[in-house]
């Protein structure tokens, strides 16, 4: 936070809220540093409307109130300007309610499509609509997929996602097996011992971090993965990575955010960061680009006030900067999604989605 002898008129504080415990603790490293070089891309600059960035992290892996109640302390102090971070939608949703439309707040990551978010909160991340249900629909063309298998964690982004797919779908029947389970479960078994999972053509994970990297260890080690595809929006390469190369054999991924490292993004991350640095994943990149876009979005409408903002997106704000996203669909920020299949600990991009 600034110090004392520091206003607001002087420096705008961020919030980025990362998990740093609990299954979503893997991608924590990625997000923090990826920030971290946003923000001094930024300062190098202009910064945002003319003043520095400041950064404060919290953890966003701990229970959904507690992350609220610690956001509206600091926000108390008329310090903040802004939140961003890669974190559940649980969590979202309580963040959201406490800011009360306060200051803008950018969602680096996948979200339900909820049509009562607050005023200010801005989607970076993909609506299931744009993403997870044509990613479906690639596999059911390409692979001939049509029943499907969902294993969730028991949490708002999970169920929605999955009615989402079920109202795509020719018939909601061909949703064959659907689970929940807790945050944080090691043992799969009676999702994998499911007889029904046999009449699935592919399976769809909806677990956050570690849970997919277990999940995706067990599923391999029962012989599923030689014939039964998954496909995933919330798996980076630090997932593929801790559930091993030999578990990502026919896993497809749906992302707005790989790096096709155009604008020598990695390079400069390496610089930043140093060699031993958290590699830039997906995730991480998407919080990178919520940074950029907040700059983007200040400095298109002049002000970080909400109703301002509000009201520029209500008639179609177009940005400019070297983030993916360049416009929004009323709060829901929009650029190209894609398809990739895992490539061992890294991911080989294999189709545009529509």
């Amino acid at each position: 936070m600034p110090t004392f002898d520091e206003s607001r008129d002087e420096t705008i504080e961020i919030l980025s809220i990362v998990p740093t415990q609990g299954p979503g603790g893997i991608i924590a490293p990625s997000c923090t540093a990826a920030i971290s070089l946003a923000v001094d891309e930024i300062n190098s600059g202009t910064g945002i409307l003319g003043r520095e960035i400041r950064l404060t992290t919290i953890d966003g892996g701990r229970p959904p109130s507690v992350v609220a109640t610690e956001v509206e302390a600091l926000l108390a102090t008329g310090m903040v300007g802004a939140i961003t971070g890669w974190h559940t939608s649980a969590v979202r949703r309580a963040v959201a309610t406490a800011v009360d439309s306060r200051v803008p707040y950018l969602y680096a990551t996948d979200h339900e499509g909820l049509p009562d978010e607050r005023a200010g909160v801005l989607m970076v991340g993909e609506h299931p609509d744009h993403q997870t249900v044509p990613a479906a629909a690639w596999m059911g063309r390409e692979l001939g997929v049509r029943r499907w298998a969902v294993i969730g964690n028991d949490y708002v982004w999970p169920r929605h996602t999955a009615h989402a797919l079920r109202r795509a779908l020719p018939s909601p029947a061909d949703i064959v097996l659907e689970r929940y389970v807790p945050m944080g479960t090691t043992d799969f078994a009676n999702f994998l011992d499911e007889p029904a999972l046999l009449f699935a053509d592919a399976v769809l994970i909806l677990m956050v971090g570690a849970d997919t990297a277990r999940f995706n260890r067990q599923f391999t080690a029962v012989g599923l993965s030689d014939f039964l595809p998954r496909l995933s929006p919330a798996v980076d390469e630090n997932v593929l990575l801790s559930a091993g190369p030999g578990a990502n054999k026919n896993l497809y991924v749906a992302s707005s955010f790989f790096l096709d490292d155009n604008d020598g993004r990695r390079a400069r991350y390496r610089r930043h960061q140093g060699k031993f640095a958290p590699v830039l994943t997906t995730f991480g990149n998407s919080t990178y680009e919520a940074v950029h876009l907040l700059r983007s979005v200040a400095d298109t409408v002049g002000t970080l006030d909400v109703p301002t903002v509000q009201a520029r997106l209500a008639e179609g704000l177009a940005v400019d900067g070297p983030a993916t996203r360049r416009g929004f669909l009323g709060n829901q920020a929009v650029g190209p999604t894609h398809l990739a299949r895992a490539d061992g600990v890294d991911f080989d991009i294999i189709d545009r989605l529509d």
